[in-house]
């Protein structure tokens, strides 16, 4: 709210301040001002700061509860599950966050070095502007945040492997979760023996990056909207950077007001499922969708336990999965409905902009501007609810895991 915050020297108002600070420190995206042209290099600087201390303590946050849920059990279980996942360990917090820092500085300076030679030599910008550019746009990727320093996010770079590429290469790093890449980074080589947390996540991420990929380059391969005015290699560069975008990423090579309706529907599920556990991506995350998957086909294989990667799920977690998909989509639910009783605007893009502040993802149709103050207020408490509230109930499910000494009688309502 700053006077020096805003380039027009009058600071915003407090609506507009409090949801550029949340979707920054939430490392959401959605905005309701132009960063590049209303905010000054002051205000820009504090969304930079907040983007790096929103992904990085929100990483470290979750790694700390999954490390204190471990802390709960009894040092034979902290050993079995230190064994079993390689990623969570017994009283190094200091080691933990000296990892996270490391990954952090590795791969945000990566993409920095990678795209920052491209902006100057290729797009016309001064060196001091490739220079800003680059780190403003390296921290908003990893992150997650899907902030940008122009009001068309990266549309002028359409079809430019060498600036999307990196970008979106870090939008994957980050959003795959801590305690996976720190496997990767000491066993990449070794498979066989990676968690099952690590070879679900790979999975599901790998299977939900193709599903992404493949149906926004075919969806939108003629729409010339978007795809259609590029050449075949623009189309399959910005199609693969849409496809991985909607885990969390919100950065955008193509305007997504002008997509098909099936498009828009396939990225709001994308935005939903989200990302990795103990990362900068948001939704209700890779694993979780991962696991109900396999509680169905062992329901319709007739099986009495699931098995996943020669593994048994235990029933907490299956519990637990059900129920964050459920209270995530009951909040999604209210919150469109209430939008679409209080406003004018159609259904879709109503349940795109709620999906992307619930999942922390930033994509937008151009709606969030135009809602009134009490709507971007409740789309500032989504974005907080779901940027803290999976890890934060997970782990308290977690926590509060007690066992009954007695069982009841057996009784079975009607299904289906």
């Amino acid at each position: 709210m700053h006077p020096y915050a805003v380039s027009g020297g009058e600071g915003l108002g407090f609506v507009e301040a409090l949801f550029t600070a949340t979707t920054a420190l939430s490392v959401c995206g959605l905005s309701v001002v132009s960063v590049g042209t209303d905010l000054s290099a002051f205000g820009q600087g504090v969304l930079l700061v907040l983007m790096q201390v929103g992904g990085m303590g929100i990483m470290t946050l979750a790694a700390l509860l999954g490390t204190a849920v471990v802390h709960r059990f009894g040092l034979r279980m902290q050993l079995n599950v230190q064994a079993e996942t390689r990623s969570l360990w017994v009283g190094d917090v200091r080691g933990l966050v000296r990892r996270v820092l490391l990954i952090f500085l590795v791969v945000q300076g990566a993409t920095f070095v990678l795209i920052t030679p491209r902006l100057w030599l290729a797009h016309g910008m001064a060196p001091s502007e490739a220079l800003y550019s680059g780190l403003f746009h390296s921290v908003s990727a990893f992150n997650n945040a899907g902030l940008s320093l122009y009001d068309d996010s990266l549309v002028r770079f359409s079809g430019d492997v060498f600036v999307l590429g990196p970008i979106a290469l870090a939008v994957i790093l980050g959003g795959i979760g801590f305690p996976v890449l720190i496997e990767l980074w000491h066993r990449f080589r070794l498979p066989r023996v990676w968690s099952l947390h690590t070879k679900i996540t790979l999975a599901a991420s790998g299977v939900l990056l193709v599903f992404g990929c493949l149906g926004v380059t075919a969806l939108e391969w003629s729409n010339p909207g978007t795809l259609g005015p590029q050449d075949w290699w623009g189309r399959i560069v910005d199609g693969f950077f849409h496809g991985v975008v909607p885990r969390s990423g919100g950065l955008n090579a193509v305007p997504v007001a002008e997509m098909e309706d099936a498009t828009l529907l396939m990225t709001i599920m994308l935005m939903f499922v989200g990302g990795g556990s103990a990362g900068t991506a948001g939704g209700i995350k890779v694993a979780t969708l991962a696991v109900i998957f396999f509680v169905v086909v062992a329901e319709v294989r007739s099986h009495d336990s699931v098995h996943v990667f020669d593994r048994q799920l235990p029933t907490s977690v299956i519990r637990q999965s059900l129920s964050l998909v459920f209270l995530s989509g009951t909040v999604v639910a209210f919150a469109t409905l209430l939008l679409l009783t209080a406003t004018t605007h159609r259904f879709l893009p109503v349940l795109f902009e709620v999906v992307s502040a619930f999942g922390v993802v930033g994509l937008s149709t151009g709606l969030t501007p135009e809602l009134p103050p009490w709507a971007q207020i409740m789309l500032v408490v989504l974005m907080v609810a779901g940027r803290i509230g999976p890890i934060t109930f997970v782990t308290a499910l977690a926590m509060r895991d007690r066992r009954r000494r007695y069982g009841l009688a057996e009784s079975r309502p009607i299904i289906g």
